[in-house]
């Protein structure tokens, strides 16, 4: 007992915890028989839906559909044993699908091992290195742009298939791929498009009528009988790639070389990007919807685990399915455990029914392609953030393109990118400069006070003595406010007090800023005072060389203060202030505006 206790203690410790298994910690709360019956019907649930989408995506690759099971089974099973969140289930996804297919074209299959390796070891690091919380500097228009691409670009991959056209190569550019699909747009097979259209509508059906019925596995059952039995002329998966073996994995070492790690890295960080967003906002997702916390950190980690496992058995990479998640959540899973049997409910369909799977026609198989491609287009996002700030569906609509004609690393790039630009341009027309006619007085402490000293509440300056606020941060692209500043004056102030009261932060670009105003000032005969600045102002100024050149001493709490350091008589009939104190010029720091 005192063991188990101790253990306790030590994974509950903040270095630890951030990386400590979901499925570890279930087992130290307890684990009852009612949990048990639930994670395995959740599980069992889970893996019958996953058969077809794995073949599906595998079979869009351009690879064995076997790879896409393979995927599941171990790629699911060591996600949920070493992840962070109760409910996440991995496997193929369609995210991932149009990278490897321009790999594996590019590459070959070695080439996509290559960057599945990578890819495991760029999401390991970023786990270890407490990256998970980055995802939130994704913008949201550049996740809901690529993903609308990549779902396009999944789409139209899938008319070969769908239509059953005799293409005679298959293609990377998508434009190639439309020219390719138009030119032999007269060799459509009529077999093919029945039994893509049935199986599609079947899915469609069943999907209304629950989401929890696994309408792929079986509307792909019946076409897989119907072909079978009446010999319908389609091509299948045992005709294309030859019968499923029925069998666990097999290990096997990739053939890999420095040359093919280094040409293949680029694509190993789109995979690794691609698998840390979806993860991650999948495991957000369902943290609304079920009340829990995730581990990010360990998540991550365990992508990277999963996805090593998966290329050292002859998978593909994988990632958290947020519709493979939904239906786990669905079915009232407890724990990890349903991710578990999800992935050996997939290993015993491919041992026990690989003759039946083999039979599975193509065109059954691009239907549910598409029905996932189709899925994927956030509409109600989307028409959210049409409605919105113009900037961000320009980000979206960016994203979108450049992911279809281009490619996704590009694509995300780009987004991100732009969005920094419009940050920035929206940052900087919130800050401004004015020049103020009165300074307030302090503020009275005691509300029965404000009445009696309403008279005094705001003193209006002298005509030598002016006044400029900025409002707002003050960075690169705001630090031409003080360019003109003295060129607006007719005649020169013998003050001026430049108050930053509203100034959140300065960079190094608006300390260099000031540096040119205090000479301007200094060479014009004009005294000039920094008057209420925030701590993190004040910070970025002392850390700089600024007080190398500018008297701390004209650095004030408050903005009055100039007023007092000035000989001349206020120009107001309100209450005469009292004389400045010594230590009023020494004030660097300020009280009353934190």
């Amino acid at each position: 007992m005192g063991c188990i206790q101790r253990a306790r203690a030590w994974l509950s410790e903040p270095h630890v915890a951030p990386f400590v298994p979901n499925f570890v910690t279930c087992l130290f709360e307890g684990y009852s028989k009612h949990q048990l019956l639930r994670d395995l019907l959740a599980g069992i649930t889970v893996g019958i839906i996953s058969v077809p989408f794995a073949l599906a995506l595998a079979s869009a690759t351009g690879l064995d559909p076997v790879r896409g099971l393979y995927t599941a089974i171990i790629a699911g099973f060591l996600t949920s044993l070493f992840g962070g969140s109760n409910f996440l289930v991995a496997g193929p996804t369609g995210a991932l699908i149009v990278i490897i297919f321009n790999v594996v074209q590019k590459f070959g299959y070695d080439g996509l091992l290559c960057a599945s390796l990578e890819a495991a070891a760029i999401l390991f690091i970023l786990g270890c290195f407490r990256c998970g919380r980055l995802v939130k500097y994704i913008p949201y228009p550049v996740v809901v742009g690529f993903s609308m691409g990549i779902a396009a670009a999944l789409i139209i991959s899938q008319i070969k298939d769908f239509f059953g056209l005799d293409i005679p190569k298959p293609t990377i550019d998508i434009v190639d791929k439309i020219g390719l699909t138009i030119t032999y747009a007269k060799t459509i097979n009529l077999h093919s498009t029945l039994i893509a259209s049935f199986t599609l509508a079947v899915i469609i059906v069943l999907r209304r009528y629950s989401k929890s019925i696994p309408g792929a596995a079986i509307a792909l059952t019946i076409v897989a009988l119907i072909t079978t039995i009446f010999h319908i002329p389609v091509e299948t998966i045992e005709s294309k790639f030859g019968a499923i073996p029925a069998h666990f994995p097999t290990f096997s070492w990739p053939n890999i070389s420095f040359d093919l790690l280094r040409r293949t890295f680029p694509t190993a960080i789109g995979i690794a990007l691609i698998g840390a967003i979806e993860s991650l906002v999948a495991a957000v997702a369902v943290d609304s919807i079920t009340g829990t916390r995730h581990r990010s950190n360990a998540q991550l980690i365990a992508q990277g685990i999963a996805n090593l496992g998966s290329a050292l058995f002859g998978g593909i990479p994988a990632t958290s399915s947020l519709a493979r998640t939904s239906v786990n959540v669905q079915m009232n899973a407890q724990t990890p455990l349903a991710g578990i049997i999800h992935a050996l409910t997939v290993l015993g369909i491919t041992i026990l029914f690989a003759p039946l799977v083999s039979k599975i026609p193509l065109p059954a198989l691009s239907a549910v392609l598409v029905f996932i491609g189709w899925n994927m287009f956030e509409f109600d996002k989307t028409k959210e953030i049409l409605k919105g700030y113009a900037g961000e569906a320009i980000i979206m609509l960016i994203t979108l393109i450049i992911t279809v004609f281009v490619d996704l690393n590009t694509a995300v790039q780009t987004g991100i990118l732009i969005s920094i630009v419009l940050f920035l341009k929206r940052s900087s027309d919130t800050t401004s400069g004015t020049f103020l006619l009165e300074v307030e007085e302090d503020e009275p402490q005691q509300p029965q006070e404000t009445e009696k000293r309403s008279s005094a509440w705001k003193r209006k300056l002298p005509e030598d003595i002016k006044l400029y606020e900025i409002e707002g941060p003050f960075f690169f692209a705001v630090t031409d406010l003080l360019s003109d500043v003295l060129n607006r004056f007719q005649s020169l102030p013998r003050i001026l007090i430049v108050r930053m009261r509203s100034v959140p932060f300065i960079d190094s670009t608006g300390v260099d800023s000031l540096k040119q105003f205090s000479k301007q000032c200094q060479k014009k005969g004009v005294e000039l005072f920094l008057a209420e600045l925030k701590p993190s102002v004040l910070g970025s100024l002392e850390q700089s060389d600024f007080f190398k050149k500018f008297s701390k001493n004209n650095v004030l709490a408050s903005a009055r203060q100039a007023i007092h350091f000035s000989t001349i008589t206020p120009a107001c009939s309100c209450e005469e202030s009292p004389p400045p104190k010594e230590e009023d010029r020494h004030v660097f720091v300020v009280t009353n505006n934190n």
